[in-house]
């Protein structure tokens, strides 16, 4: 199996419900960060990368058909590298909501899973933990979450960055909110009789991590 769709576009952008559509379209498996904790071995792939060092796309995606979100995302160009013949995503937000967004729900619980790793004792919890930094939080903003004028510029330049380098036929610029349209001409589909999925709202995310909690 080969990577179809790479998606270049940060988390809080819509990417969980991105996923589910290109799952529908038969784009699936798509990889997501959700996918991360079942596979042994990825997180030390993507400390790897966020590293600078080579990682074997063709083995990590060996059974999807695309993927979304991060950590995948910032590695977009090397995995058109694998994949050539791969059509590219770039899901976006507004970014005042995308980084009141990203406040809200994923950074938060990173930062406490970060404590609750350096006050337990499981390796793996402690691995995962220094890959979302190294990947997301250190290797993308610097550590400067509080910044929002920073993080903000990071978000836009990223996205700018995907623009210019690839041509209009590779790429698709796409928010959410347009729903099937877009995405299904972008990929040659027919578009399915059923709403476009809209799931991890802020709200949605925060109950999941309650949930969560309450269980362990």
């Amino acid at each position: 199996m080969s990577l179809k769709v790479i998606g270049a576009g940060f988390g809080r952008t819509g990417t969980l419900s991105l996923k589910l559509a290109l799952e529908q379209l038969g784009f699936g498996p798509c990889y997501h960060m959700l996918e991360v904790g079942q596979h042994p071995g990825h997180v030390a792939l993507w400390r790897q990368a966020a590293a600078g060092q080579p990682v074997d796309w063709p083995t990590l995606f060996k059974n999807y058909q695309a993927t979304v979100d991060w950590p995948s995302c910032n590695y977009w160009q090397a995995q058109l590298a694998a994949f050539p013949s791969a059509k590219v995503i770039l899901s976006e937000r507004e970014p005042e909501a995308w980084y009141a967004s990203v406040m809200n729900t994923i950074y938060p619980s990173s930062v406490e899973f970060r404590e609750k790793a350096r006050q337990g004792d499981d390796p793996a919890a402690s691995e995962r933990s220094a890959m979302v930094y190294e990947v997301i939080w250190d290797g993308v903003f610097d550590g400067r979450m509080d910044d929002k004028a920073h993080v903000i510029d990071c978000y836009l330049a990223h996205n700018e960055r995907v623009k210019r380098l690839l041509p209009v036929s590779k790429l698709l610029a796409f928010n959410p909110t347009d729903g099937w349209p877009p995405l299904c001409e972008f990929l040659g589909c027919p578009q399915p009789d059923r709403p476009f999925p809209s799931v991890n709202s802020t709200a949605q995310f925060k109950a999941r991590i309650s949930d969560a909690s309450k269980s362990r």
